[in-house]
C-alpha cells in the first residue's frame, strides 16, 4: 500500500483511535480498501502514524466486531469478505441521488428463512463495544458474594441504588437520593407498579393521558390493569399540552416521553415541560417521565429531566439499561419523588406484596459495573459509534421528497414517513422479502385501526455497518419505488 493509510488531525479534539476507526471505515465504503486487501500490522502502523500498539489494536479490534476487518491467528488482517453487499448498495445508492431514481434491481431474491437477515426492529442496541473484561469481572465479583438466605431488599439492593443515584446526577443532572430508587425488572415491571397503585395514589378513577403515536405496550400494560387510557397527539416537539387540556375527562397521570418522544423523535421544550407541571399540580395528577434512551443526545444539549424540574412531588421518572447496556439483564429503575409520601407508601406496600422480581446477583454485578466506570466509558463509546451509524441513516435517506426522515436528534432509531396506509403497509412486506426487518409506523398508534401517520421506523444501532449499509440502501430503493407507484 502506498502513502499513509490515514491522516491523523493532530489538532483535532476528537481522539486519534476514533479518527483511525473512521477514517478506515471510510476508505473501506469508499471502495478504496477492497474485500482481502490486507491492512499494515498494528506494529507497523503504529510506528507510521506515531501511535502507541494499543490504540491501533482497539481501532483493529472494534473494526472486525463491526464487520470490516477479518483477524485470523498468524496471519494478516485483511478487509472482510462480507463487503461486496456493501459497495453495491453504496453505488446504487450513490446512483440514485445523481440521476433522482433508483433501480428496484438492487433487490435480491426473497429470504426463506423466516429470521431477517437484517432485524432492523427498534429498541435492540450495540453489545459489541461492551467491555467483556469489566463485564466478566462485574458478575465473578457478584457470584462470589456470601450467598443470603433473604430475598433482596424490597426496593433493591442499597449498593446498586446508591449507584444509580449517582449515574443519574452525572448523566441527567437529577439530584435524587438512593433511598428515592426503586429497582425494577426493566420499564415494564416500573410502569406496572406505577399503574397498580395509580387509583389509590389519585383517590379517583384512574384515568391516563398517553402520547399518539407512542409506546402500544405502555398503553397494553396499563389497560390489562384497568386503567382507561387517552391519546394526545405529539407534534414536532412532542406532547401537546393544549390537547391534554381539552380531554372530556381529567386524568390522574399522564406518560411522556420528553427528551425524546417515541418514535418520532421530538424534544419537548423547557417551556412545555414547565406547563405540565403547572397543569399537574393545578389537577394533583402524576406526570410518568420515561427517560428511555437520554443518555444518547445527538444534536442539541440535553435539556433537563423532568424530574429535576419538579418541586411539588409529582413526577415519577422511569429509566432502565436495556438501550444503554442489553435488555438481557431486564434492569430498571423507578425515582419516586421526595415530596410524594402516599406514592412512596403505596409502592412499599406493593413490594411487600410482591418482592423486588430482580435477582440480588444480578444487581450487585451491574452495581459494580456502575462503579468501576465501565457504564461511563461505554456511553461514550456507544454514543460515538452510534453518531456515525446515525449519519449513514442522513446519507441514505434525508432529503427523499414526500418521505420525511425524522426521530435522529438523539436515541437509536429512525423513522420514514410516507403517505397513506397502503404505501407503508407494501413498503414493510417488501423489505421483509428482501430479508430487513422493519417496524410499521402505524404500530405506534394509540388508538389502533385509527393511525394518523404512515411509514416505517427502524433501528440502526445493533446491526453491523455492513448490514446497515445494505438494509439502508434496500430501504431506499424500496421508498422510492412505493412514492413513483
Amino acid at each position: 500500500m502506498d502513502g499513509p493509510i490515514i491522516d491523523l488531525a493532530r489538532t483535532s479534539t476528537v481522539p486519534l483511535g476514533a479518527q483511525l476507526v473512521d477514517g478506515l471505515r471510510r476508505r473501506v465504503l469508499a471502495g478504496e480498501l477492497r474485500p482481502g486487501d490486507p491492512v499494515p500490522s498494528t506494529r507497523a502502523l503504529a510506528s507510521t502514524l506515531g501511535l502507541s500498539r494499543s490504540v491501533v489494536v482497539t481501532a483493529y479490534d472494534q473494526l472486525a466486531g463491526e464487520g470490516y476487518l477479518e483477524t485470523r491467528q498468524g496471519a494478516a488482517t485483511r478487509v472482510a469478505e462480507l463487503l461486496p453487499r456493501v459497495e453495491r448498495a453504496a453505488d446504487a445508492a450513490a446512483s440514485a441521488r445523481a440521476a433522482g431514481t433508483e433501480s428496484s434491481t438492487m433487490a435480491a431474491e426473497p429470504s426463506a428463512s423466516p429470521e431477517p437477515r437484517i432485524n432492523l426492529l427498534p429498541g435492540r442496541p450495540s453489545t459489541s463495544r461492551i467491555d467483556p473484561r469489566a463485564w466478566r469481572a462485574a458478575w465473578r465479583g457478584a457470584a462470589s458474594l456470601e450467598i443470603p438466605a433473604d430475598s433482596p431488599p424490597p426496593f433493591g439492593v442499597p449498593r446498586l441504588r446508591a449507584e444509580i443515584a449517582d449515574h443519574l446526577r452525572h448523566a441527567r443532572g437529577l439530584a435524587c437520593s438512593p433511598d428515592d430508587i426503586v429497582v425494577t425488572a426493566g420499564t415494564s415491571e416500573a410502569l406496572g407498579l406505577v399503574a397498580s397503585v395509580l387509583a389509590q395514589v389519585a383517590e379517583r378513577a384512574p384515568h391516563l393521558a398517553i402520547e399518539d403515536p407512542g409506546y402500544p405496550s405502555a398503553r397494553r400494560l396499563f389497560e390489562r390493569r384497568g386503567v382507561r387510557t387517552h391519546p394526545v397527539g405529539a407534534d414536532g416537539d412532542g406532547f401537546d399540552v393544549g390537547a391534554l387540556r381539552r380531554l372530556p375527562v381529567v386524568p390522574a397521570a399522564v406518560m411522556v416521553t420528553p427528551s425524546h418522544q417515541y418514535p418520532l423523535g421530538g424534544r419537548l421544550p423547557v417551556a412545555t415541560r414547565l406547563e405540565l407541571l403547572a397543569w399537574a399540580g393545578a389537577h394533583d395528577a402524576l406526570v410518568i417521565e420515561d427517560d428511555y434512551d437520554s443518555e444518547f443526545r445527538h444534536l442539541g444539549p440535553p435539556l433537563p429531566a423532568l424530574a429535576s424540574l419538579d418541586d411539588t412531588g409529582r413526577v415519577v421518572l422511569i429509566g432502565s439499561f436495556s438501550k444503554v447496556l442489553t435488555p438481557w439483564i431486564r434492569l430498571g429503575y423507578l425515582v419516586l419523588p421526595a415530596a410524594n409520601r402516599r406514592l412512596r407508601d403505596a409502592i412499599a406496600a406493593s413490594r411487600d406484596d410482591e418482592a423486588c422480581p430482580v435477582p440480588g446477583v444480578a444487581q450487585h454485578a451491574i452495581a459494580e459495573l456502575l462503579a468501576s466506570g465501565a457504564v461511563r466509558r461505554h456511553i461514550a463509546v456507544a454514543r460515538r459509534e452510534y453518531a456515525h451509524r446515525r449519519g449513514l441513516v442522513l446519507a441514505a435517506l434525508d432529503g427523499l421528497p414526500g418521505a420525511p426522515l425524522s426521530g435522529l436528534d438523539g436515541g437509536l432509531h429512525a423513522v420514514v414517513e410516507l403517505p397513506d396506509a397502503a404505501a407503508s403497509a407494501a413498503l414493510v412486506i417488501r423489505l421483509a422479502s428482501e430479508g430487513v426487518a422493519v417496524a410499521p409506523l402505524s404500530d405506534y398508534s394509540a388508538a389502533p385501526g385509527t393511525a394518523r401517520r404512515h411509514g416505517i421506523v427502524f433501528g440502526y444501532a445493533a446491526p453491523s455497518d455492513t448490514q446497515l449499509v445494505e438494509a439502508l440502501g434496500r430501504i431506499r430503493g424500496a421508498v422510492l419505488d412505493a412514492l413513483a407507484a
